[in-house]
């Protein structure tokens, strides 16, 4: 960032600021008929960073803000290092809050925005000032202490709001959308800075985003919700590799999984649903399709060239597709593309629920003999795949 004096460093964790476990139980918030979340149940582990992932009105930030004690649950509990919150107010329960908009005190200079709340409890004059030494050269905020929020950028404004944050040393805290205001160039900065202050002061992260990218540089865990419900907890590379609902693997990608119904691969997908004793949806990401010798046919339609890739757009029978390619390797639209499938690279999910189906012999259910794919290594490993 070219307004500021460098990158955070990296200081030893202390005491103060080890984080501490929380844990919500069967948290329902409703508003007369409306229900907000149904029955939340997650565990954040203590030091750890845990995005609440999910599309507007999901609930996540209401599910912050119980946490927060700025809302009361209509059912459930919140647990922060294995004690009942329910009884305590927002201000005794230990934690520090960073909100999007910053909430800086405009007439205030950044020294005092930064230190307001240890002047509200009544820390002495010395501590506050050693304190927001070490947070001001933490965060690079040394030459702007004198001045108003009006007077700095975006980026500083969100490493006011951090300060306050950490110059209070509580063991939790929590973020809502607070890289939304920032543009594109300092949001992927700040990521990467404020996850190195995230895990060299050791407190415990929650975190809520929209943006998926975000939640997957960042975050240890992902809690990635729908309409008021968990659809999967999981880490970054579980989330994606291993989606567990339809909801999921369209959510998390860029772009997202395609999901074709079992019919599209013919004979293949009519041996899956008997093998299932279930209709099935197939899904596939696009960088995981790819031309080769396989009985499988794609009809382009389109294309997206971006440089260094490209996006292929056509359709498998009737259900529409992506695939990713190098970007010198865009086809022209009515071309049409033999298919090599992966039996690794494919996720099976219920038709009907839009759960994960894990089917045993996946590999051999579409690779028989009777198929041209069968036996030309047209399943040859992707080569960017890492498998676990």
């Amino acid at each position: 960032m070219g307004d500021m004096t460098g990158p955070i460093l990296e200081p030893a964790a202390t005491a103060a600021t080890r984080g501490r476990e929380i844990r919500l139980e069967g948290i329902a918030k409703r508003w007369g008929g409306t229900t907000a979340l149904g029955g939340v149940g997650v565990t954040v582990p203590a030091g750890s960073f845990t995005a609440l992932l999910g599309p507007s009105g999901c609930g996540k930030s209401t599910l912050l803000r119980i946490v927060a004690g700025l809302e009361d649950p209509t059912a459930g509990r919140v647990l922060i290092g294995g004690e009942d919150m329910g009884a305590r107010p927002a201000d005794k329960r230990d934690l520090s809050m960073v909100f999007q908009s910053y909430a800086l005190f405009p007439h205030l200079d950044v020294a005092e925005n930064i230190t307001f709340g240890l002047r509200t409890r009544g820390v002495p004059r010395a501590e506050r000032r050693a304190r927001l030494g070490k947070v001001a050269d933490l965060l690079g905020l040394a030459p702007y202490l004198d001045r108003k929020p009006a007077q700095l950028s975006g980026g500083q404004q969100q490493r006011v709001a951090l300060g306050r944050a950490v110059i209070s040393e509580r063991p939790v805290c929590l973020m809502d959308e607070p890289l939304s205001n920032l543009d594109a160039k300092l949001r992927q900065s700040m990521r990467a800075e404020l996850r190195a202050l995230q895990r060299s002061l050791g407190f415990t992260m929650l975190y809520v985003t929209h943006d998926q990218v975000e939640a997957i540089t960042m975050a240890d865990q992902v809690v990635l919700m729908n309409a008021g419900r968990i659809e999967q907890v999981a880490s970054p590379h579980d989330l994606y590799e291993r989606p567990a609902t339809t909801f999921a693997a369209r959510f998390i990608g860029t772009p997202p999984m395609n999901i074709l119904p079992a019919a599209a691969l013919g004979a293949t997908g009519a041996r899956l649903e008997t093998a299932a004793g279930r209709a099935l949806e197939i899904g596939i990401r696009p960088e995981a399709l790819r031309a080769g010798a396989g009985p499988w046919r794609m009809q382009v339609t389109g294309g997206e060239y971006h440089g260094a890739d490209a996006l292929v757009e056509g359709r498998i029978g009737e259900a529409p597709v992506l695939m990713r390619v190098p970007g010198q390797s865009l086809p022209v639209p009515g071309a049409a593309l033999r298919l090599a499938l992966d039996p690794r690279d494919l996720h099976l999910f219920d038709a009907g629920t839009g759960d994960r189906v894990d089917l045993p012999g996946l590999a051999q259910l579409i690779a028989r003999p009777e198929d041209p794919a069968g036996a030309t290594g047209a399943h040859a490993p992707h080569p960017n795949r890492k498998d676990p």
